[in-house]
């Protein structure tokens, strides 16, 4: 005889399947990622409003060239010069469609002393406290990358603590030329010197395409140590060696755990706001002229890291006083006249001629032709 099964039963069994349904729910709930996991920015190379090609960079030409907050650092012989590119190029089916490329233009096939080249993002101490660095709850960082090179053999990619001078590195093997390979390196904790928590530089996670003996010497130090130069990128392949050598990246993330997730694809929109925090181009706006050749103006820059420490014009800029004429600057001149604060700050236009003093103009044509930068 089959037994009944009384109404109590029925409800014992309706609560053990909402509990395990709803344990099941919070499980997976608790493997989805949430907030921003990728400590870095521009990733994957969407964003590059400088431009997109910058030719010549050599000896002195360390700076942010075209993708945004990804900086260029050279050191060495002035024939050592590269073309870095932001390319429609990806890999296959990743979701990106962009990457960064470094192609050298003159080659050294020997290097010396402290030649060396690399591509780093330095990273604000208040946006990397989650790592817990300097306590005993340090956590491990994991980079992921995709990459493409014809040159084959062994590349560093290390973390700089510029807080506190330390340093690890480890190699990453490009085994097939010119292929779009992904690669993961795990970073371990540190439980020695806490980032500082401001907008300053605290990190660097730099990735190095040619090093000279002065920084190739010794052991590359795959645990955290003092920063130590001669060891920094010790067993680099040297990308400088031919002319027309190549090695290109994206989908760049550094996530705090011991595992690489999904790449964290965000909105353009989202991307190129977090990158203007470093860098702004001006708007049109309304200024007053203080001389027959200069225009002052305001610049509202409170979602900027800081105070801008520099302007960079491009091209020439026209105003209009909306009533008679338009006067064009005969030649770049741009400069910030009052250091401001993080609100704003006001910014000189020179070089125009027959202009009113203390009438209103209004500034157009700024477009692309001038910058302010707050980068690290």
């Amino acid at each position: 005889m089959t037994r009944a099964r009384t109404l109590a039963d029925l409800g014992s069994a309706s609560l053990a399947t909402d509990a395990e349904a709803t344990a099941s729910a919070e499980a997976a709930a608790a493997a989805v990622p949430t907030g921003r996991k990728n400590l870095l920015y521009n990733g994957a190379m969407q964003v590059a409003q400088r431009g997109t090609s910058k030719t010549g960079i050599g000896s002195g030409d360390s700076n942010y060239h075209t993708s945004d907050r990804w900086y260029t650092t050279v050191v060495g012989s002035p024939t050592f010069e590269f073309t870095q590119s932001v390319e429609n190029d990806a890999p296959t089916g990743s979701g990106f469609r962009k990457c960064l490329k470094m192609l050298c233009t003159t080659a050294q096939n020997s290097l010396v002393t402290s030649d060396s080249l690399r591509i780093e993002q330095r990273l604000e101490g208040q946006d990397i406290q989650r790592v817990a660095k300097g306590t005993a709850s340090a956590q491990q960082v994991t980079l992921s990358f995709w990459v493409k090179s014809n040159v084959t053999g062994n590349y560093v990619a290390g973390l700089l603590d510029n807080d506190n001078t330390r340093y690890v590195a480890f190699t990453y093997n490009v085994s097939a030329s010119a292929t779009w390979e992904k690669k993961t390196i795990a970073f371990p904790a540190d439980t020695t010197g806490a980032f500082d928590n401001d907008s300053g530089y605290s990190l660097s996670l730099q990735f190095w395409l040619a090093a000279g003996p002065d920084r190739a010497t010794g052991t590359l130090p795959n645990a955290w140590e003092s920063y130590a130069v001669a060891e920094s990128a010790v067993g680099q392949t040297n990308l400088a060696a031919a002319t027309n050598n190549y090695w290109q990246i994206t989908g760049v993330q550094l996530e705090v755990g011991d595992t690489a997730t999904d790449f964290e694809h965000k909105p353009f929109g989202v991307e190129l706001a977090e990158c203007q925090r470093y860098l702004k181009f001006l708007g049109s706006a309304t200024g007053i002229a203080i001389s027959g050749s200069q225009v002052d103006f305001p610049f509202s820059c409170f979602d900027m890291r800081a105070v801008p420490s520099s302007i960079t014009q491009t091209g020439v800029i026209q105003i209009t006083d909306c009533v008679a004429a338009n006067y064009t600057q005969s030649s770049v001149s741009a400069s910030i006249v009052n250091p401001g604060n993080s609100q704003g700050t006001r910014i000189r236009l020179g070089n125009f001629s027959g202009l009113t003093g203390y009438r209103s103009y209004i500034i157009e044509g700024l477009g692309n032709n001038a910058y302010l930068s707050a980068e690290l």
